[in-house]
């Protein structure tokens, strides 16, 4: 097993990592070497693919799921788009600023999300969905809740998936120094350097370290794929 998952919430995670979802995600990263460093919206905003729908609101497709978990509330499908809805929602107007930041409201709307997250895999389901695990990054990240350890839990369903994905190993590393996991920092760390190109190794290294070292500073090193 790559990473040692042991500890609260982290147990049905081995589940996943064993299961190797086959799930294709259709999400797009950013570009690695954004300014040459630290890129402003590099790595840590990699998986934060939280668009909105160009105005139009979730609001109706939240209330339905969420009157459907509550009279099925072991329904995964269900809490599944319960999620999917109130990410999308999270990405209007209202919930982020024009430049991408977000708002209060946002805020509190994260909190709900958070709690959706919690409530889905409390049922144990056998393959959490990756799609929604990576999009959860952005709930549980810097910009977000500011939840290191569950942002290192929804990326280790989301490298299940895909393991070839030197960007999401990145934010993997990143998060899971910043969550004081050393272990799982540098063995993602290590995984994400030996996916970048060659030309490539060096600088991320570089980078990755510096997080290492200084895991509570304001980081946004920069990926690709």
């Amino acid at each position: 097993m790559l990473f040692d998952l042991r500890g609260r919430g982290r147990r049905r995670t081995v589940q996943v990592i064993y299961i190797g979802l086959a799930l294709l995600i259709g999400i797009g990263l950013v570009g690695f070497g954004i300014g040459g460093g630290f890129g402003s919206g590099g790595l840590l905003n990699a998986a934060n693919n939280n668009e909105g729908s160009g105005g139009a609101g979730f609001a109706g497709e939240i209330k339905k799921y969420q009157k459907l978990v509550a009279r099925q509330p072991s329904n995964v499908a269900a809490w599944e788009k319960l999620i999917d809805a109130q990410l999308h929602q999270a990405g209007n107007e209202g919930y982020v600023t024009p430049s991408g930041e977000v708002t209060s409201k946002g805020r509190a709307l994260y909190s709900e999300i958070a709690q959706s997250w919690n409530r889905y895999l409390a049922l144990n389901p056998p393959a959490p969905n990756a799609e929604l695990a990576q999009r959860m990054v952005a709930v549980f990240g810097e910009e977000g809740l500011k939840q290191p350890s569950a942002a290192v839990q929804v990326l280790q369903i989301a490298v299940a998936a895909r393991p070839t994905s030197k960007a999401l190993y990145a934010q993997l590393a990143v998060y899971a120094y910043k969550s004081h996991n050393v272990r799982v920092g540098d063995l993602a760390a290590a995984k994400a350097v030996a996916l970048a190109p060659t030309a490539e190794q060096a600088r991320l290294k570089t980078e990755l370290a510096a997080v290492k070292k200084s895991p509570n500073a304001e980081s946004s090193t920069s990926t690709g794929k």
